[in-house]
């Protein structure tokens, strides 16, 4: 069984979830197996504006450990991610971070804040 332990940086309770990758496709959205449809799959909320089509960066994650277990980033996630605010040399788009050793354990960390929450907060 794999493992992703989630942080929220916005002070919600970590969450952790255990499943079988080999049950993916979880929900629709991202690309199945990916931390985007892991998370749905199982209930936990991740912003995902694009609808997990690696359009934008609002499912942005940043892995703490295990990220050797992860699916190589595209040119086209890496090109989105420099628009991410918050960038770290561990960020995933969760839509096209797939997991891939089954038994792979997992801490990732939600940002705070998102492009798309910015711009709402700013007014704009």
């Amino acid at each position: 069984m794999a493992k992703i332990r989630v942080i929220f940086e916005n002070g919600d309770p970590e969450r952790t979830v255990e499943f079988d990758p080999a049950d993916a496709p979880f929900q629709e959205d991202g690309r199945p197996c990916s931390v985007l449809d892991v998370l749905l799959g199982h209930g936990i909320q991740l912003e995902h504006a694009c609808g997990g089509n690696c359009a934008c960066t609002t499912c942005h994650v940043v892995v703490k450990s295990g990220i050797g277990k992860l699916s190589e980033a595209s040119e086209e996630e890496e090109d989105l991610l420099d628009k991410a605010p918050g960038l770290t040399p561990t960020s995933r788009l969760g839509c096209q971070a797939v997991i891939e050793d089954p038994d792979a354990e997992l801490v990732i960390v939600v940002p705070r804040y998102t492009i798309n929450q910015q711009v709402s907060e700013s007014g704009r």
